[in-house]
């Protein structure tokens, strides 16, 4: 591996986790007020419950394209939204959570394997490679993370 596409990795996983220029994933629902999983403020689209889950969901689904040459896409929208404004049960969102922290680690992992051709196009794909699955999914989770933190604010939870 050369310098530069070790420094590339380094830096994209950097970014996949977060914290440089914004909050990651894990502060932004680190202690999130169980009593607020399902409630969805005057002007807001979704609730936390609803944001962690599509953020888990589409994390997931392209994890899962990255690498499986038996992916199928889940419809849209339909499957990439909880319907529930709260988890069934308190006990879902640290599900959720634990489904966030593997992917991320599968994806870490995945960067970080020299034997992962970023540049390479994806054979189930129709053109997408790796690299572009990866800033894919950087931009996603950052949209939403940050709706996560707004919508915080205005509950009145976030201390950063």
């Amino acid at each position: 591996m050369t310098s530069e596409d070790k420094l590339l990795r380094e830096q994209l996983v950097q970014t996949l986790r977060g914290g440089q220029a914004h909050a990651d994933i894990l502060n932004a629902i680190k202690d999130f007020p169980s009593e607020h999983y399902g409630t969805t403020p005057r002007g807001f689209p979704y609730s936390a419950w609803q944001l962690l889950e599509h953020i888990r969901i589409a994390l997931n689904d392209l994890l899962i394209f990255s690498t499986s040459p038996d992916y199928v896409a889940p419809k849209w929208p339909d499957e990439y939204w909880p319907k529930e404004d709260a988890p069934e049960d308190p006990s879902d969102w640290e599900t959720s959570v634990n489904a966030i922290r593997a992917d991320l680690d599968a994806f870490t992992a995945l960067i970080s394997d020299p034997k992962s051709n970023l540049y390479a196009r994806i054979p189930w794909g129709d053109g997408q490679t790796l690299l572009r699955e990866i800033l894919l999914t950087i931009d996603h989770n950052s949209y939403h993370i940050g709706q996560l933190v707004l919508l915080r604010k205005v509950l009145g939870e976030w201390k950063n």
